[in-house]
């Protein structure tokens, strides 16, 4: 098989604005095709989705850092060709299309248990699957589960046309939720608004909360008029959120997409009587394993009734494994929309 296999750290970084510090270092090579194992399927991939935590990886700056050489990409879509060879009861058949997340999703095939596989929805394309698995119970786990969005609420939601955020957007439509969306170019405020978003807000601009406080006053009445019932964070932005959210808000905080990690004036949390809440959605697998089935169905749910599409990043195409260097610059730079997903071969091009 071809796979994008790492045998040495890339030793630059990847940063807006510098566009040439990019993973070009990164070699499509041919390694021998898995074998059918005991535990895993064996799935020929047809996309992969692309994540930050890939580019750390390749740099060798993330906490799972497998011993070298191994493959880069974790998120996939593609279709079953061969079966555990211990398997009873099999959830999945030769031929079922899947996508799910596990070491090694640059390449052409890939072994994968069945605990990190799921049925790709009914008329979605490979791309779109391939780009599920990471963002989407994020988006659900937190404003479901975590923050109890309810019909009703006024949801602002941080870096709305990235991944997490557009999932986070169309679930708190789906809920019922007003939504205000922040994103720092007109591009990704116009994406925003065609997921759903009612509002758009520039967070480049210093005075955004303001801007907030403001369309809450002129459109919500009573205690909400004075901001937001929750605040969706993957970003790094809750100090400054504080400032336009209404009695009895709750801020998630999903992630530090910014870089650092912030400090929160805690008398700001007394007086306004909020919640700030975590999600560290990789652990629930461990910890809370009946919430992920909950969360999945709440989706597929929703995909179902026509209220959840996929986020692949529409503006430029990546095919074949040779444009994952291309891909995670794109990523890095921070001038995407969406999922950035490679098309490993034509077949992801189908909905069928």
């Amino acid at each position: 098989m071809r796979a994008v296999q790492v045998s040495e750290y890339v030793k630059v970084s990847i940063i807006r604005h510098h566009p040439n510090k990019a993973p070009l270092d990164l070699k499509v090579t041919t390694v021998p095709t898995p074998t059918p194992s005991p535990d895993k399927y064996l799935i020929e991939i047809h996309s992969a989705g692309t994540n930050f935590f890939d580019i750390l990886q390749i740099q060798g700056k993330y906490q799972h850092q497998p011993p070298l050489p191994w493959i880069g990409g974790a998120e996939f879509a593609g279709t079953i060709t061969a079966l555990p060879t211990a398997g009873t009861s099999l959830k999945y058949k030769v031929g079922d299309r899947v996508f799910g997340a596990t070491q090694g999703a640059y390449a052409t095939h890939i072994l994968a248990p069945e605990h990190t596989l799921l049925p790709v929805p009914s008329g979605w394309s490979f791309e779109d699957a391939a780009g599920l698995f990471v963002t989407a119970p994020t988006s659900y786990g937190g404003l479901v589960h975590r923050a109890g969005v309810k019909a009703g609420d006024w949801v602002l939601v941080h870096a709305a046309a990235g991944g997490v955020g557009l999932s986070a957007v169309q679930i708190a439509k789906a809920k019922g939720a007003t939504v205000i969306a922040t994103a720092g170019t007109a591009r990704k405020r116009e994406i925003a608004r065609e997921f759903g978003a009612d509002y758009v807000v520039d967070y480049t601009d210093k005075a955004w909360p303001e801007v907030v406080k403001k369309l809450c006053k002129e459109n919500r009445s009573g205690n909400g008029a004075a901001g937001v019932d929750i605040v969706y964070d993957p970003v790094g932005m809750i100090e400054a959120s504080l400032k336009c959210v209404a009695w009895n808000a709750r801020l998630l905080v999903i992630g530090f997409a910014a870089g650092s990690i912030e400090k929160v004036a805690l008398n700001r949390v007394l007086l306004k009587n909020v919640s700030i809440v975590g999600l560290h959605w990789g652990q629930y697998a461990k910890f809370e394993t009946g919430t992920v089935g909950d969360v999945w169905k709440g989706i597929f749910d929703l995909v179902a009734q026509g209220k959840f599409r996929g986020t692949a990043f529409k503006d430029e195409s990546f095919y074949g494994l040779e444009s994952v260097p291309k891909a995670l610059q794109a990523l890095g730079g921070r001038e995407t929309w969406g999922k950035v997903v490679v098309n490993v071969d034509d077949k992801a091009k189908s909905k069928l």
